[in-house]
């Protein structure tokens, strides 16, 4: 097993949601407080990138150039110019925050292309239980699933789409709950602990389910991208080159590539990480399954 290769020296601040779109051949992912979507052609090594009006924190492909994006104060279908580095934004869900100084933050479609996305506080260090994850459906319409969190993140389904996983990345909770998910209403229910705190190392941030139904949790602080069986057994733990990797997903011609997004710290010195806020692909020797599109009515 290879180790982790630098795709992109981004040095993003926080690098989240990659996204392999295969009839591209690319990958697609945001700088959260630059306020960028970023991509990157795999034939190529070519790098473009698009201003957002917002921090943008979550991505799902709709077609072509269009995208269902988790801005600061809502969900928005945001259109990137094939030819410049401009961008057509609507407003399809305006936020209906707990809270103010909110944003999203971690989300995707599940396996019929609702797009189920979370909110958190924007000082993460206040603690805030002001957190929710919502789906929006086709028809636009917004639906609370879950509330009192501090900041929900590793969004992730099971290959039959029956399973649901998300995690509180916060310290203080640092745990990856598993939830029977109803299909035909978007429901997640019987909650229980999937990974509990303190049985990984670093904290639970994004996510990836392969195709064998095992989920793959980055370990934010800790600098490993680790593999649970669908039994929550861990099964392995890849090393980055930075301590905090942000988020994981599937992509490559068979599918069998482990792109991570990653997050450079500020004030800290980073002489022993100096390519915190890269993105990096790992080859784990398993494949993953093409990410869902969002479905609008």
């Amino acid at each position: 097993m290879a180790a982790a290769e630098l795709i992109f020296d981004g040095q993003h601040g926080t690098g989240e949601s990659p996204v392999w779109v295969p009839d591209q051949h690319t990958l697609y992912w945001v700088d959260i407080p630059a306020k960028r979507v970023w991509s990157w052609a795999a034939s190529s090594g070519r790098t473009r990138s698009w201003l957002l009006p917002e921090m943008v924190a979550c991505i799902a492909h709709i077609d072509g150039q269009r995208w269902v994006a988790g801005l600061e104060n809502g969900v928005f279908e945001v259109s990137l110019s094939s030819s410049d580095d401009s961008v057509n934004i609507s407003q399809l869900s305006a936020a209906r925050h707990a809270s103010d100084r909110m944003r999203f933050n971690d989300g995707r479609c599940d396996r019929q292309g609702r797009f189920l996305a979370g909110t958190m506080y924007l000082d993460m260090a206040a603690a805030k239980p002001v957190g929710a994850v919502s789906s929006f459906a086709g028809d636009v319409s917004q639906r609370l699933l879950l509330d009192g969190m501090i900041v929900p993140n590793g969004m992730a389904f099971s290959p039959d789409g029956a399973t649901m996983y998300l995690s509180d990345s916060h310290p203080t909770i640092a745990t990856v709950w598993a939830f029977d998910y109803d299909q035909h209403s978007g429901t997640p229910t019987n909650r229980r602990t999937f990974i509990a705190k303190g049985e990984m190392s670093g904290r639970p941030d994004g996510a990836a389910v392969d195709a064998d139904g095992c989920y793959w949790i980055c370990g934010n602080d800790a600098g490993f991208v680790h593999r649970f069986t669908p039994e929550g057994k861990l099964d392995r733990s890849l090393a980055v080159p930075v301590n905090k990797p942000a988020m994981c997903a599937f992509g490559g011609e068979d599918l069998d590539t482990l792109f991570v997004t990653s997050i450079r710290p500020g004030g800290v010195d980073l002489s022993d990480q100096p390519l915190a806020g890269g993105v990096f692909a790992l080859r784990p020797g398993v494949r993953g399954l093409p990410e869902p599109k969002f479905r609008l009515a």
